[in-house]
């Protein structure tokens, strides 16, 4: 098994790579580690800390509807929260498109779909502003149209709610609120981040933040890991 591994600023993903048992090839090139996984010279790629624009202008070109999912855990509880990238999320079809993407990573996983869907206030909070009220309109047109394929749950503002209940794709009211979420969660909480998924796309790239951990980047290669052998399996 070969994974690409983009080498920027940061050289924690450099010490990362020597801890897995299979080859990582870095790279310090943007150009260079889509084009070993665009022509399968790898069968997955991880960011590293590469610059986040720069990547996903270029997928942009070849996939239309691409979003990002992070995988995280908190006390043995895996979930996906999506979106993650500040400009994916933005229309119910945009959303629409990332639960059934995300439903179908998790199916590869062997997970059966347990989706939350959040909104900006609770049921209670509505009439205290158009922002408000139009966010829960549309979490709740959402869920009416993903219910009869998958098990949805509506869960207003309350995420606690959504983890603590079991669910494995936790959908942020849009991108900007769900890199927030991300933040607070990795950043300033305890939560381990897996690594973001891109959604979307036929190849395996697991993006991660420039700031990571060497820990951090040593699971993100590990789920690149994972992911192949899920595909090969299925």
């Amino acid at each position: 098994m070969k994974i690409a591994a983009g080498v920027g600023e940061n050289q924690a993903i450099v010490r990362a790579a020597k801890k897995v048992d299979f080859e990582v090839l870095l790279t310090e090139s943007e150009d260079e580690l889509l084009e070993m996984l665009l022509k399968k010279e790898v069968d997955a790629a991880v960011r590293g800390s590469l610059k986040s624009s720069l990547i996903m202008a270029k997928i942009k070109k070849k996939y239309h509807d691409v979003s990002r999912a992070s995988l995280l855990e908190v006390d043995g509880h895996k979930f996906l929260l999506a979106p993650v990238g500040i400009d994916e999320g933005d229309t119910l079809e945009q959303k629409k498109n990332i639960i059934v993407h995300g439903a179908q990573l998790l199916i590869e996983m062997g997970l059966e779909p347990k989706i939350a869907i959040l909104s900006g206030g609770r049921f209670q909070d509505v009439g205290r502003s158009q922002k408000i009220d139009n966010s829960i309109r549309e979490a709740e047109e959402l869920t009416r149209i993903t219910r009869d394929k998958y098990t949805v749950k509506h869960y207003f503002i309350l995420i606690e709610d959504a983890v603590a209940q079991g669910s494995n794709l936790i959908l942020a009211p849009d991108g900007i609120c769900g890199n927030l979420i991300f933040r607070s969660l990795v950043f300033l909480g305890s939560i381990k981040s897996h690594g973001a998924v891109n959604l979307g796309i036929k190849e395996i790239l697991i993006d991660t933040s420039r700031t990571q951990t060497q820990e951090g980047y040593l699971r993100a290669l590990k789920l690149a890991k994972k992911l192949v052998e899920f595909r090969k399996i299925n």
